[in-house]
């Protein structure tokens, strides 16, 4: 059995794309994962598959079950549990000076960064704030906030051509930690 851990991109409670979490929840249990735990508002869930479906796949059936049930795009990316743990070893800015969680986002994207795609962001700089690629993250660190930051998920789709959601470091500590009560 795989944990596997999905960020929706695009949904919240009210407005664009509104779909209450007991709603996405269970949509889950009925692609067949019966143990899926929604964590707050904006699309997280974490469920097991016993299948061998590889995570692309399981984005690409969710996506579509969403589209049918709600009639709503939502681009999903997957990450095993294994991989959202390896985010802690990965990750360029942990050992920053005065490094505040708030103060720090990763990007899920959709698929794996092509080289053509890194080329159009190389040389990108808007200091203070820093943006790391690596596979299918972007790790972001604004020692300022993200108030005035150039550096979102709007501005790597439009310049890189990609898809992909931002979730806070705050909230990856806490998957990580409800992954981690599950075994």
């Amino acid at each position: 059995m795989q944990t596997y851990i999905s960020f929706l991109r695009g949904v919240n409670m009210t407005g664009h794309n509104s779909l209450k979490m007991a709603e996405l929840s269970s949509l889950y249990v009925n692609l067949g994962y019966p143990d899926a735990l929604t964590y707050i508002q904006s699309g997280n869930v974490i469920f097991s598959s016993a299948e061998k479906s590889t995570e692309f796949e399981i984005a690409l059936e969710i996506e579509k079950a969403i589209l049918e049930k709600f009639s709503y795009i939502v681009p999903v990316m997957i990450r095993s549990s294994k991989e959202l743990r390896n985010l802690f070893s990965i990750n360029p800015y942990l050992s920053e000076k005065n490094f505040e969680p708030s103060k720090m986002a990763v990007i899920f994207l959709h698929e794996k960064v092509t080289d053509e795609q890194m080329l159009k962001v190389k040389g990108v700089d808007y200091p203070p704030d820093k943006f790391k690629i690596v596979g299918k993250e972007i790790f972001i660190f604004c020692p300022n906030g993200f108030g005035r930051t150039k550096l979102y998920t709007n501005f790597f789709e439009k310049k890189m051509g990609i898809t992909g959601t931002a979730r806070n470091w705050k909230t990856i500590t806490t998957m990580l930690e409800l992954v981690e009560k599950r075994g």
